[in-house]
């Protein structure tokens, strides 16, 4: 468990300096009132770095400007984060839902002990003190304080248990739309990603990696690439050459210039045929049992209109904008990596691994992160980077290029799934059946958290869905490609799930012929946060309103991640096949807000990364090889193909439910049901294939 109060030897706060004070992990406080917050998460675009100081600052009672951020470093007691068993690491779309207490907690106990200080030093009560604005205030003589003065004093003041947080009705900060601490960082340009380190004497490698998962190198002829001018050595490893040179013009040249021979090892028979047919096979035999409610079976002998379908996914990569890049310093006894990392104590340990080192002489700095994804919980990157930096005197800083990146990733996983339901004389919903298979990235990444053949990330949005099933019965088989690294990637399960889960549902009701939207809300009876959003999302998109020929809304409702989210998504289809979203309307109910301003953004953000998916997204293989190498086989959503976007947020008293990948499990499902609205077919197999869709 994050750990929110720390004790010290002398019963009292941590001293920050000569007149400061650390009263616990997260603060501290100097004598000049600078309040510095160690960040336990990491920001990559989502605005962490903005929201969680709020909750801080609203506590603390002080003005957000006045807060200063620090990466944390790597260290699980301190830092780990609750919702992940203690894990440091940032994902799963919990930052504030992680932070939401511990934060809060910190921010109320360090104000707590500056009341408790000023108190002391005016003889009063602390409840004639209260708390304002970075300063302590005595209510009946005005007299105050700021909290910079008080900072030595309150290091010497006992650790309260159990403050008092603020009520809702009472915050200031928490629910208004703050702008952003790093946006002026990251429009001047002085905000440092991990790309960004400069460091005296550094050099600049890139890397080949054997083409098929699991190769080897069998020679390398180094010899051109040794003459090209600023290139200063050649590093071999058992599966990659690096080359290393004063630039990365030179470096990659280099890297042209070589003549590699691969082993390509066991897996260079392999292809995206060859690996749906086993997961085809598999969803033919029982799995394990993610969730049974009522009798499938029984229900399903009895249903009047029966439908069987068989969705597929591909693999999925990144491609972060800020490609794949680690600094390491290796030395005889320490060992120094300058990184933008999700995980950063996973990422230290694996180093010291590597580095055949003890963790306290493996130091990692973290930077802001262009682009995580679930690609940066991985630490692949930094172990490739030390194990170049070993043979490499000096600091190297290692950078993948777009077509390394992309073709050595670490992929969202394929899935097939087998899924069946059947309706009563009235139309009503009365089975559902779904056996599935796919790889496990839990199993994986944290195999404590895979049990029984089944793990919560894989199977969330296929179980314990917001609909009102009589009978249902979910199964998933675990099936791990041959050789291909699946990994974290926005949304993860959800990314699959939802989809599969929202396109049959709109195969019900169109089965049942009613309206997908009414269809949906008679299921939701027992849900009525889900209905509330389902109900406004299609109110703001004027469902049932007339469109064009060719064109129609399509709709999705989840609840994951521990928000609820209704889409409505418009298309427009070309005879030829080619599709238009227009427009999406989002509602969300993610409980307490505590930047509206950054929900909007993150819904809008994961629209875009899934309507990219379902457009364009496909990793496939041939030969053992991933066949796509750069945005041109990869293909991103460009500006003018993005939609108007629409995001309603619900007003909500509950604890915050996550948000930065919500927008992107939702919107795949939507999209494709638009698209049966307007043509009639329907696509159970991702991307969009436009040939489908021909007139």
């Amino acid at each position: 468990m994050l750990s929110l109060n720390i004790p010290f030897a002398n019963g009292g706060a941590k001293a920050a300096g000569a007149a400061g004070f650390a009263p616990n992990a997260f603060i501290r406080i100097g004598s000049d009132g600078e309040v510095v917050l160690t960040m336990p998460y990491v920001e990559m675009g989502q605005g962490t770095y903005t929201s969680i100081p709020m909750l801080l600052a609203e506590e603390l009672e002080v003005e957000l400007k006045q807060v200063r951020l620090e990466h944390a470093p790597p260290d699980e007691k301190l830092y780990g984060n609750p919702l992940l068993g203690g894990i440091q690491a940032t994902g799963n779309s919990n930052a504030i839902r992680g932070a939401w207490q511990p934060l809060r907690e910190a921010g109320a106990t360090a104000r707590t002990m500056l009341i408790a200080a000023a108190a002391k030093q005016w003889n009063v009560d602390p409840t004639s003190c209260a708390a304002r604005t970075g300063e302590v205030h005595h209510l009946p003589t005005g007299k105050h304080i700021p909290y910079g003065e008080l900072a030595g004093d309150a290091a010497g003041m006992p650790i309260p248990q159990n403050v008092a947080l603020k009520k809702p009705e009472d915050f200031k900060l928490i629910g208004t739309a703050a702008k952003r601490l790093d946006a002026p960082g990251k429009v001047d340009g002085s905000a440092l990603y991990g790309i960004d380190v400069r460091l005296p004497g550094l050099t600049i490698a890139t890397l080949a990696q054997s083409p098929v998962f699991g190769g080897r190198v069998k020679s390398v002829d180094d010899a051109a690439a040794k003459a090209i001018k600023g290139v200063r050595q050649i590093v071999q490893l058992d599966d990659a050459v690096a080359v290393v040179a004063d630039h990365m013009g030179a470096a990659k040249k280099g890297l042209a210039a070589l003549t590699i021979e691969w082993d390509e090892g066991p897996h260079a028979e392999v292809t995206t045929d060859t690996i749906v047919e086993e997961l085809d096979k598999a969803t033919l035999a029982p799995g394990a049992v993610a969730q049974n409610i009522g009798d499938v079976d029984r229900a399903m002998a009895d249903a009047v209109i029966k439908i069987e379908a068989t969705y597929q996914v591909p693999f999925l990569a990144h491609a972060t904008m800020e490609p794949m890049n680690c600094t390491v310093h290796a030395r005889a006894d320490s060992c120094e990596i300058w990184v933008g990392t999700q995980a950063i104590a996973r990422a230290q340990a694996m180093a010291a691994e590597v580095a055949g080192m003890p963790l306290e002489k493996v130091a990692v700095h973290n930077h802001l992160i262009g682009g995580g994804f679930g690609r940066r919980l991985e630490a692949d990157g930094v172990v490739r980077a030390v194990q170049i930096a070993r043979q490499v005197d000096g600091p190297v800083k290692v950078v993948w290029t777009r077509e390394e990146d992309i073709q050595h990733d670490m992929y969202r996983p394929a899935f097939l799934d087998r899924i069946s339901g059947g309706l009563d004389a009235e139309g009503k919903l009365i089975a559902w059946n779904n056996r599935f298979a796919g790889s496990s990235v839990i199993a994986r990444w944290v195999p404590p958290g895979f049990n029984n053949g089944l793990d919560p990330d894989t199977t969330e949005g296929a179980i314990d869905l917001t609909y009102d099933l009589p009978n249902m019965h979910v199964e998933y088989a675990r099936v791990e490609p041959p050789g291909i690294p699946t990994a974290f990637w926005r949304s993860v399960g959800p990314s699959h799930n939802v989809f599969v889960t929202e396109s049959f549902m709109d195969e019900m009701a169109a089965a049942a012929k009613q309206d997908p939207v009414s269809f949906r809300l008679g299921l939701l009876d027992k849900s009525p946060r889900a209905k509330a959003v389902l109900e406004l999302a299609a109110e703001k998109a004027g469902w049932g309103q007339p469109l064009p020929e060719r064109a129609g809304r399509g709709v999705s409702v989840q609840f994951v991640f521990a928000s609820y989210m209704a889409q409505v998504a418009e298309v427009e289809v070309s005879k030829a096949g080619e599709v238009k979203v227009k427009r999406v309307v989002c509602a969300v109910d993610c409980g307490t807000v505590v930047n509206p301003d950054t929900v909007r953004a993150q819904v809008q953000s994961g629209v875009v990364f899934g309507i990219t998916a379902a457009l364009y997204g496909a990793v496939t293989l041939k030969d053992g090889r991933v066949e796509q190498s750069n945005f041109d086989t990869y293909q991103i959503l460009r500006m003018n193909e993005t939609p108007a976007i629409e995001v309603h947020i619900v007003q909500s008293s509950d604890p915050p439910g996550g948000i930065g990948e919500t927008g992107t499990s939702a919107i795949a499902p939507a999209v494709t049901n638009a698209i049966f609205a307007a043509t009639g077919t329907r696509l159970r197999r991702l991307p969009i294939d436009s040939t489908e869709l021909k007139v």
